[in-house]
């Protein structure tokens, strides 16, 4: 299996780049931020709450929370097995977070926690809901 994904990182001197460590392990989060560049068309302002943004854009977890309940197929590869190099999962959507995919079975009643990390596509077999609300006004 490969570790190399998701190293450890570390932070030499986090005062000096502004974060903050919390007494919970070591945890940096980054303080609220404005950014607003003129000379470039992708202008973005982002305002950090408690770790949380407050105006999220249309990343694919919003759009599965927005099809909540309906039947989907899901798509996932995983480079570093051999047995399980591809698969797909058919369920109902119960949730999703920026991470993860949560689905139940219907057929077995079994319930599975999917990491977005290996997800290719959804499909569906009806409309899709998708929102624009997620994209800034220009």
């Amino acid at each position: 299996m490969n570790t190399n994904y998701y190293p450890n990182p570390t932070y030499p001197n986090p005062g000096a780049s502004g974060l903050q460590i919390s007494a919970m392990g070591g945890v940096a989060s980054a303080p609220s931020t404005n950014t607003n560049n003129s000379s470039n068309n992708n202008l973005a302002t982002i305002q950090a709450n408690n770790n949380m943004l407050e105006l999220e854009q249309s990343y694919v977890e919003n759009i599965l929370r927005l099809n909540r309940g309906k039947l989907a197929t899901l798509y996932f590869s995983y480079p570093d097995s051999v047995e399980w190099r591809d698969k797909t999962y058919t369920g109902i959507i119960e949730a999703a977070g920026r991470d993860h995919i949560i689905i139940s079975d219907p057929k077995n009643g079994k319930w599975y926690l999917l990491l977005m990390i290996y997800l290719n596509y959804v499909e569906f077999e009806e409309k899709i809901n998708y929102s624009t609300e997620y994209y800034p006004q220009r």
